[in-house]
Formats: C-alpha cells, structure tokens, sequence
C-alpha cells in the first residue's frame, strides 16, 4: 500500500474524529480488529472497553443523552450484535442519537451461513433509522457521515453500519466528508400568529414538556415561555429535570401511573401545548391527556419530525419545527393572558405540590427508599448528576429530588432496565470533577452492574445506590393488584451489594433500618472514588405512594 492510499480502516477512525466522535464504548471481536488497530495510531477517540455489549451500549445511550451528539458503540457480529439490541431500542424509544458499527462476516462468506452470519437489515430494519452494509471501503466515509447525520436529524435515534471484516483491509483514498450540519427548522410566522392567538384565547393552558428541551437553550426558552405568558408546565417520564420543580408554575411529572388527582386536574386544560415531545403512551396516561384520537382540547404539537405530528392525535396545530426555538418565539410574543389563567396555575401547582409532600414511613421490612434519597439530595453537591435505572424504587428519587431546572440526569424513558450502572460509569467519565449518582433496584444492578470493572479500568467514580428489597418491585406491584398474595416469579436472592462492591474494589457501605442514614450518606458521598451504598429498602412499600397492603385494601373494595 503506498503513500497515497490508506486502509478503510484507518480510514473510518478519522472520519469519526472529524464528525466529532471523541470516546467509543465497545466490547472487542475479531471482525474488526482492523479498525481496533487503527485506533492505537490515534488520539482523538477515547476507546472504552466494556464487558458486556448490552452495557456498553447503554454507556453510549448515556453518553449521548450527555453531550447531545452520537453516542458511538462497536460490538462483533452475531452475538455482540444480539447483545447491543437494548441499546438500539432504548434509542429508538428515547430519541437518542446512538451510531452502532458492527462487525460482520467477510464479503465472500455472506449469504452462506457464515459463523455468526446476520442480517443486521432485517434484524434491526423495525429500530434503527437506518441500516448500511459497507461493502466497498471507498464507499466507508460517505456511509458514517449519512449515518451520522441520519442519527440527529428529525426524530433523533440510533443508525447502524455493518462493516465486513476484509472490507476494512480495503485501500482507500484519504478524503474526509464535509462536516455534518444538522438542520434546525424555525418556526413560521402564520404558525407563530395562530399559537399566539390560540394561547390568548385560552384560560386553562397547559405546556407539556420533553426530552427535545433538555439543552441548556431549550430550558432557558422554556422557562421563559412559561414565565412570559404565566403557563404552568407538567414534565414528561425521565425528563423531571428541564423546568424548576420549585416554580409556581410547576404542574407535576407525567410518569407510569401518575396519580389519579394529577391526571384529573390536568385534565381541565382548555389548551394542550406538547414541546419536545412525542407524546407516547407514558406522557399521555394511556392516551387520555390529550385523548386520542381527538383531544378533549385545542392540542398544539411541536416536535421537529413532521412523520410523528398527527399519527396518534388529531392536532389543531402540528408544528415540525426545533422545541427551543419555537418556545423562544412565543415567548416573545406579546402576553394577553386571561385573568382567570393565574388561578388555573395555582390550582395545578397546589395539585403537584401536594401529591409530592409524602412523608417516608419505614415498614417492619425494611427502609422506606425515601428516607435515603432525602438525605443524599441534602448532602450531595448542588451540581450533581443523576442517572436512574428502570423500576418501582425511581419513583423516590423523582418525588424527593430537588429539580431546580439546573441539574443533569439520565433516565431511561423506554424502560430498560440495567441504565443505573453503565450510565453512571459513562456520566463520571464525561464529568470527573462531578458527583455522579447511579440509582439501581436490585433487579436492574445485576442485570449490568459488571460495567462497574469498566469504571475501575478507565478511573471513573461513580457512586452507586441500590435499594435492596429483594423483590422485581414493578412487576410485584401489578402481580399484588392482579393476584393479590400470590406471589409468583418476583422474588429475588441478593448477595451482599457492599461486598460484592468490594471485589471490584469500589467502596462499600450498607444502612438499614434503625442505622444512621445521615452519617452513613455523608461517609458515602465524602469517599475520593467510586462507591456503592446498599440500602436494605422495605417490599411492602412498593412505591412512594401505596404499600402492598394498600394495594390489597383497594383491590378488596372493588
């Protein structure tokens, strides 16, 4: 090979480093070790070796939920493909931009049954936004940079690229594509004027807000939007963190099951405003705020993929445009707002406020998980970031956080579990002069809690709580609701989290009932290194709002 030509190989590390790739999760396999090598003759990327594809694709699903770029992850063909999956869905359902290159057989082996032959087209053509098979190296860098750009444009998510081993040994001239611009639609002025005057007109608005507002510029606007025409805002599932919990016009979190007093009065709203959001079942409570197909109100929708605005709901107002920058612009408008609409704040605002004054209440079983998540939000740094795993014990940490609108956080919005870990291990590589807390049940900790020997490779710090309550605690909640006492497949036999923490050589420390939460949280969060604390939390208090016995009550009144 001379001077002028380079492997593909070679070929594709630059081209990333040019689109702005500067850290890879991956879990190594023999079909592409070309591009591994290339990596070494590189600095540009940071490649963080993980140990298992499934948690290495969260890291990047994390990553990305971090920086607002791809996040990039490379696992080996057949299993490590199968592996990675979740992370695929999970970015499909969060919309989050993820680029997943995949090793595969060589060209003359495809079509023959090859060892761990897919074909990751039909295999991943239902999730990802895009599926390519690269087969001529000269076609390498103008496949990533579609691919890139595919994965941030319109509805953001996750693109694959199949890469054939001997592909990569292919010669290839050095060019590098053009950088990638990402298009941002502003909103037009006949849209602008008709939200204007639709929310002038209305004395019960409602914004719900999304995931396509968590930027820095789409909190501010947000919060201006609301400010400016007295509108109160309710948040969408794992994006608790985008509007000052503590505001006025705060109207509560749109998550699994919120509370029936919420939902109804919500439901009042004589004007629906969805920003940044697609508006799925979650949001929604099942389709009824907005109903579908016809919303009981005037519904304006903005989300910056025409393809999703009116496939559920019928929208009066389907704005394909950027959330911030809509909500910048009518925030700019003048504000006309009935007098009525500050009593229609306060009521929802009191509505919130009073379903989140909970008190935790220790069972005979064990902590109430409350109790421990009050003391870390006391304790812990004001610029803190927080990653939540999937389950029944997140409920806690989204009742008793103190979301001021300044905080980061990293949930799953599509119900994965197993995020706590690898999250957290991503979240403390991107920020190590940050606290990061990873929030993990006991069911979801064993599920990736192995990336922790990732955190202790790469010199990461996460702090780790586990609420362990030895029970699938989402699962046992609907088993209790639809066969109360008996219980079936949800129980749980759980090591020592404190000394299984210990063998990876992270710090262990473990309450219970009756310790000192307090000193045990400040000793926990004062350690210099990655930690984890084991909270031995009560089943019987299922969530922060009904006890397996209340779920009993209720299913014996019915």
């Amino acid at each position: 090979m001379d001077q002028a030509t380079t492997r593909a190989a070679d070929q594709l590390a630059r081209v990333l480093a040019a689109l702005g790739a500067d850290r890879m999760f991956c879990v190594p396999g023999e079909s592409y070790l070309s591009f591994l090598d290339a990596l070494l003759d590189q600095t540009a990327i940071d490649t963080v070796v993980c140990r298992h594809e499934g948690g290495a694709g969260m890291m990047a699903v994390a990553d990305a939920k971090l920086t607002g770029r791809p996040g990039l992850l490379a696992v080996s063909r057949g299993p490590g493909a199968t592996n990675a999956s979740i992370a695929l869905h999970l970015a499909d359902q969060d919309a989050v931009p993820l680029v997943c290159l995949i090793g595969q057989v060589a060209r003359f082996e495809r079509g023959r049954g090859a060892f761990q032959e897919v074909d990751y087209t039909q295999m991943f053509g239902g999730i990802a936004k895009g599926v390519w098979e690269v087969t001529e190296g000269s076609k390498l860098a103008e496949t990533v940079a579609r691919a890139w750009a595919l994965a941030q444009s319109g509805t953001p998510g996750p693109v694959v690229i199949a890469l054939p081993e001997d592909m990569l040994s292919d010669p290839v001239d050095g060019a590098l594509p053009a950088p990638v611009i990402v298009p941002r639609a502003g909103v037009s002025p006949d849209d602008l004027a008709q939200a204007t005057e639709m929310l002038a007109g209305a004395e019960r608005p409602l914004i719900i807000a999304g995931s396509g507002l968590d930027t820095a510029q789409g909190r501010a606007a947000l919060a201006e939007l609301a400010q400016a025409h007295g509108v109160p805002v309710a948040l969408t599932f794992k994006h608790q963190e985008i509007f000052d919990n503590g505001s006025p016009l705060y109207a509560g979190h749109l998550g699994f099951k919120s509370p029936a007093p919420l939902v109804k009065a919500l439901g009042q709203a004589d004007l629906i405003l969805a920003i940044g959001t697609r508006m799925g079942d979650t949001p929604s409570q099942g389709y009824k705020l907005p109903r579908a197909p016809r919303p009981d109100q005037p519904f304006i929708h903005v989300w910056p993929d025409a393809d999703v605005l009116g496939q559920v709901f019928e929208t009066d107002l389907p704005l394909a445009c950027d959330p911030a920058l809509f909500c910048a612009a009518l925030a700019g408008q003048p504000a006309t707002a009935p007098a009525a609409r500050a009593d229609w704040a306060a009521q929802v605002n009191a509505v919130a406020r009073q379903l989140a004054s909970v008190t935790p209440k220790d069972q005979e079983d064990g902590l109430d998980f409350g109790s421990v998540v009050v003391e870390l939000a006391r304790q812990v740094p004001r610029d803190n970031i927080v990653v939540t795993d999937s389950g029944n014990f997140s409920g806690w940490v989204h009742l008793f956080w103190p979301w001021d609108g300044t905080q980061q956080a990293v949930g799953a919005a599509g119900g994965a579990m197993g995020l706590g870990v690898p999250g957290a291990v991503a979240a403390a590589l991107r920020n190590p002069d940050k606290t990061v807390l990873g929030f993990a049940g006991d069911g979801g900790l064993l599920m990736t809690g192995n990336e922790i020997a990732t955190a202790m490779a790469k010199g990461a710090k996460p702090k780790i709580v586990v609420s362990d309550n030895r029970t699938y605690g989402t699962i046992r909640l609907h088993q209790e609701r639809d066969h109360p006492n008996r219980v079936s497949g949800t129980d749980l036999v759980n090591p020592d989290f404190a000394a299984w923490g210990e063998a990876f050589g992270v710090k262990g420390f473990s309450v219970a009932k009756g310790d000192d939460i307090a000193a045990v949280v400040g000793a926990f969060l004062a350690h210099d290194g990655p930690a984890i604390l084991s909270a031995r939390t009560s089943a019987q208090a299922i969530s922060p709002h009904i006890t397996i016995a209340g779920i009993h009550a209720r299913v014996a009144k019915a």
